[in-house]
Formats: structure tokens, C-alpha cells, sequence
């Protein structure tokens, strides 16, 4: 057996006790009075190392939990290797991810040896693009190796779907007055031409007919992803880079690719490789929205084929009511703008909820967005629809939610 039960457990069954002394640590106040062996009391030991409460290193089996990895890669590597033994994948990343955040082990991170033994996603690549100024020049070529691998994983997965939903979009983005038949936009005909409705017939004549144009290959729209690399932005700096790379593949959009803290660098010119554009952004730093938008607003040239995408959580550093000026000026001029409070799985992190009211109250509503609904929102501003906004962003857009 994993364990032995060391006083009475009334009605509660064995795997029940087992589990509760799992989780609760093994403190004199646990209350299952169990002792864990073999593979239960290495499993207990590797969580304990990262969640218990004590300083040191040792801990007697089925003793009071205590926290610690030391501060050697030894050590570090011995635990990854028992958690990738015990847990599933998605735990061990999450376990990774609060070994990073807890014990403060970003600096082992730099030896190459540790990168090759993490499992990699896109949080780490976050630690990592984080840690890219320190990082010894050994340590690079493996850090770049493990970047790619997520990059080249997350492209396989978001590319499919977002070509082939926007190429519909800009499809019927182009309206035709002289459609063949199996190019007929039937919902907006028959709304055009209700004036027409025979009632004796019960049918509608339609006069004009509206169709669906099919994207030629010259530029049909104009993209532009403005992403605030402030450090808590980590994972919607690679979900938007590897967005950018596959938009700048399709020939009928034109992408520009913004980041910015206090400065702001275009990247534009390295979106052929996401990987490139992750190591040309510095995480962390101040956060100047005015003085991005600014910039993306002097690069556009045809306000009414432009999408404008800011990926930020709103923390204005720059002049606040320059910033809703410029919004402000690019909706009058046909500009569609969307705000995204994050891109990524996690949903809206802390955000300004002052700056996101008055956003929404020019029409654009600021929310967070999941990689998999970030091809629909993209969709919806090209052909200039309501944005699909989830159900959980309704306080941050108000009454003008479903506006755009």
C-alpha cells in the first residue's frame, strides 16, 4: 500500500484520506493522521518543495511540509524530472511556472542546461524574453531553440483557422452590386429590397441585388497590431507576434506590428519570423499608449480599409486625454479599433478601468480575447460588424459593448 493509516478514520474511506493528506501537507493540524510511502511520499516531497511553508530542504517522510529547491541547478533538475515522473504535462507547467514565481529561480533559467530540461510554453518564453538582456550569450542559441519550438507549436495550431476566417471575411467585405447567383448575399438583399414585397404573391422583388465579392489578390485591408510589452503583458507579446505572422502571410492585408513601453519600435520589417519579433521586444518597463497611437495613426493611409488592434491593459504613463483624442479622431476617420485588455488563455488581468470606460464609451470597448476568438474578432472588424465580445467582458464595455 502507499500508505499506512496511523489513527481512525471513521467513516472517511482510505483513497480519500490519501488525498486530503496530499493536499493538506502533512501538518500536525492535517487532521488524516496518515503517513505517505514509496511513490506518494516522493510525489508529497516534490510539491512540497515548491508550496510548503518551512525554509529548509529535508523533510522527514510524512513530517509538517517545508518549502525549498536550493539554489543550485543540480538540485532544480532533479525536481523537474520528479514532477514530469508524478504529473501530467499541463500540471508540470503550471508547477514550473510557480517554481519561477515563488522561489525566484528566473536566474537558473540562463544556464542552458536547465532550458533543456523545462517543458516550454508560452509563459516560460515570457520568463525568458524577460531575462533576454542578461542572458549569457551560451545561453542564447538554446533560449532562441526553445522560443521556436512554442512559436513553431502555436502556428501549426492558430494558422488554419485564422487564414481561412479571414479570408471569408475580406470576401464578403467586398460588396458587389452585380453578383452571379451563387455569390448572392441573400440576408442583405431581401433587407434591402422589404420595400418590394408583393403581398398577393407573397414574395419580395428584389430590384437591386447584393453580392458577395471574392478578395483579389491586391491588398485589401490594412492591419495594424499596437501590443504594450510592459512585463505583464508576457503572453499576449507571443500570442500577438505569432498572430502578426501569420497575417503578414496572407497577401490580401497588409500587417504592421507595434510595440511599445515608454518608446515604441516597429517590428514590421521582422514579422517573417515571429521568433525574431519575441527577441526584438523588451519586457518590462513604463507604459506610453499616447505616444504608440500616435505613431500607428501616422501610418495610416486609408482610414476606412484599416483595422487598429491595441493590446494593452491600459495603464496610461503618457497624456490620458491625448490618448482618447486619438481613438477618437481614428473611429471618425472609418477606422475600425478594437481593444484587447490581454490575448491569451488567462482572461483580463488587473487593467485601468477608468481608461477602459472611456473607451467604451467612444465605441470601443476594451476585453480580453482567447487565441482561439481572436480569428472571429478580426473577422468582425474587417467586415464591420459587432465584435463577438464574450459574455464574462460585459462590465468593462458597458452599454457600448456590442459596438464597435
Amino acid at each position: 500500500m502507499a500508505y499506512r493509516r496511523a489513527s481512525g478514520g471513521g467513516d472517511m474511506t482510505e483513497e480519500r484520506l490519501r488525498r486530503w493528506r496530499l493536499v493538506l501537507g502533512g501538518d500536525s493540524a492535517d487532521g488524516t493522521g496518515c503517513q505517505l510511502e514509496g511513490k506518494d511520499a516522493a510525489m508529497d516531497g516534490a510539491l512540497s518543495a515548491l508550496y510548503g511553508s518551512g525554509k529548509g530542504k529535508d523533510r522527514p517522510t510524512g513530517g509538517s511540509r517545508s518549502a525549498g529547491l536550493g539554489a543550485s541547478a543540480p538540485s532544480v533538475a532533479r525536481w523537474l524530472g520528479d514532477i514530469r515522473t508524478y504529473f501530467p504535462s499541463s500540471v508540470v507547467q503550471v508547477m514550473q511556472r510557480d517554481a519561477i514565481d515563488r522561489l525566484g529561480l528566473s536566474a537558473l533559467l540562463l544556464e542552458p542546461e536547465m532550458l533543456e530540461a523545462v517543458d516550454a510554453d508560452v509563459h516560460l518564453v515570457g520568463t525568458l524574453l524577460s531575462l533576454n538582456k542578461a542572458m549569457p550569450e551560451t545561453t542564447k542559441e538554446t533560449a532562441r531553440a526553445v522560443v521556436r519550438k512554442v512559436v513553431d507549436d502555436l502556428e501549426k495550431k492558430l494558422a488554419t483557422r485564422t487564414r481561412a476566417t479571414l479570408t471569408g471575411a475580406l470576401d464578403r467585405s467586398a460588396r458587389i452590386s452585380r453578383p452571379r447567383h451563387h455569390d448572392i448575399d441573400w440576408n442583405r438583399t431581401i433587407a434591402a429590397n422589404l420595400k418590394h414585397y408583393l403581398p398577393e404573391y407573397r414574395t419580395i422583388v428584389p430590384e437591386r441585388l447584393i453580392g458577395y465579392g471574392r478578395a483579389a489578390q491586391s491588398v485589401k485591408k490594412d492591419v495594424i497590431l499596437c501590443i504594450d510589452q510592459s512585463g505583464s503583458m508576457a503572453a499576449s507579446v507571443v500570442y500577438a507576434s505569432v498572430f502578426g505572422a501569420v497575417l503578414a502571410s496572407m497577401h490580401s492585408i497588409s500587417t504592421r506590428l507595434v510595440v511599445f513601453d515608454t518608446a515604441v519600435v516597429d517590428l514590421t520589417d521582422q514579422l517573417d519570423d515571429p521568433v525574431d519579433v519575441l527577441f526584438g521586444t523588451q519586457l518590462g518597463g513604463g507604459t506610453d499608449i499616447n505616444r504608440a497611437l500616435a505613431y500607428c495613426q501616422s501610418q495610416i493611409t486609408r482610414p476606412a480599409e484599416t483595422v487598429v488592434v491595441l493590446i494593452s491593459d491600459l495603464y496610461e504613463g503618457g497624456i490620458r486625454d491625448e490618448m482618447l483624442k486619438r481613438v477618437a479622431a481614428m473611429k471618425a476617420s472609418g477606422v475600425q479599433f478594437v481593444t484587447l485588455l490581454a490575448l491569451s488563455d488567462e482572461g483580463a488581468p488587473a487593467y485601468d478601468r477608468e481608461h477602459a470606460a472611456a473607451l467604451a464609451a467612444l465605441g470601443a470597448p476594451a476585453f480580453a480575447c482567447t487565441p482561439d476568438l481572436f480569428p472571429d474578432i478580426m473577422a468582425a472588424a474587417i467586415e464591420k460588424r459587432p465584435l463577438p465580445i464574450p459574455d464574462a467582458a460585459a462590465d468593462t464595455g458597458g452599454a457600448a459593448a456590442n459596438r464597435i
